[in-house]
């Protein structure tokens, strides 16, 4: 099993609060080999309802596979265009 500490921004919050979930700093336990794409999936979340993922504090691939440890968070869109730069979810081009 691998331990994570996960949290949610903006609408997902009141999705989760909705489902019962913890979403801010929740100690949570999943099988090891999970990834965000297994936890957005988990959640029933829909494709492009979750932007972007952070692992502790960086922006990462949603295949990312977790490990003991790690610090998550999820991030709907609609963050504004230069933070979108800023916290690496958009590249420049």
């Amino acid at each position: 099993m691998v331990k994570i500490t996960f949290n949610a921004f903006s609408f997902l919050r009141k999705r989760l609060k909705e489902q019962g979930i913890p979403y801010v700093e929740a100690p949570m336990e999943f099988p090891d080999g999970f990834t965000p794409k297994d936890i957005i999936d988990k959640f029933g979340f829909k494709d492009g309802e979750v932007e972007a993922v952070f692992i502790n504090r960086k922006v990462k691939p949603m295949e990312t596979e977790l490990k003991n440890g790690d610090r998550i968070a999820l991030l709907p869109p609609g963050t504004p265009g230069s933070y979108r730069l800023i916290l690496g979810i958009k590249k420049m081009d």
